[in-house]
């Protein structure tokens, strides 16, 4: 066994994200915002195919997008908690990053498998945020979703979808810990 590291152990046992409503400017500097995408980038990804990349989105983009939302909330019909709770998600949060899922053609990767790895992109990111000391929380919710939407607000090509926002940030409160699951009732031994 290589050595230990017990520091990032303990971060991972530790980890809580943050809700996005309490985060608040300042978020990361571009250099800092790019650390964090680099370590993001080490993610597994098996074919080495980058199944995802990452669009980083500012307060004033941000603020567009939940105009947008709403606007496509009213085109589909949607009732005024859905509308607000999705508007929400893009009015907090002082800076965000879309990582986008890039779905390509291999003979060898299955496409689950590049799913995977833009889920463990958002994680990774999500991780290096937090152990780089910012607040920062991942989410969706139907806009994600929403191929009209995604396509016309993140330029999203046939072979992409939105695989989750990382919102990034200065907390304003550190949640109370939370149950989390029953290893007996989840883990197997074989």
């Amino acid at each position: 066994m290589g050595g230990s590291n017990h520091e990032a152990l303990k971060f991972l046992l530790e980890r809580r994200s943050r809700p996005a409503k309490t985060l608040v400017a300042p978020g990361p500097d571009k250099a800092n915002l790019e650390l964090l995408l680099t370590a993001a980038a080490r993610t597994p990804d098996h074919g080495k195919l980058e199944p995802w990349r990452f669009i980083v989105l500012s307060k004033e983009t941000l603020t567009t997008l939940a105009e947008k939302v709403t606007e496509r909330a009213r085109a589909m019909g949607l009732d005024e908690d859905q509308t607000a709770k999705a508007r929400r998600s893009y009015d907090n949060g002082p800076m965000a990053v879309v990582v986008v899922e890039v779905q390509k053609t291999s003979v060898k990767i299955p496409a689950i498998e590049q799913t995977y790895s833009a889920g463990a992109a958002c994680l990774a990111l999500l991780n290096a945020a937090l152990a780089h000391g910012w607040g920062a929380n991942w989410l969706s919710g139907w806009p994600s979703h929403d191929r009209e939407f995604a396509s016309n607000a993140f330029s999203l090509a046939e072979n992409e979808r939105v695989a989750g926002l990382i919102y990034i940030g200065t907390e304003t409160l550190r949640p109370p810990e939370r149950p989390r699951p029953n290893l007996q009732s989840i883990v197997t031994w074989l």
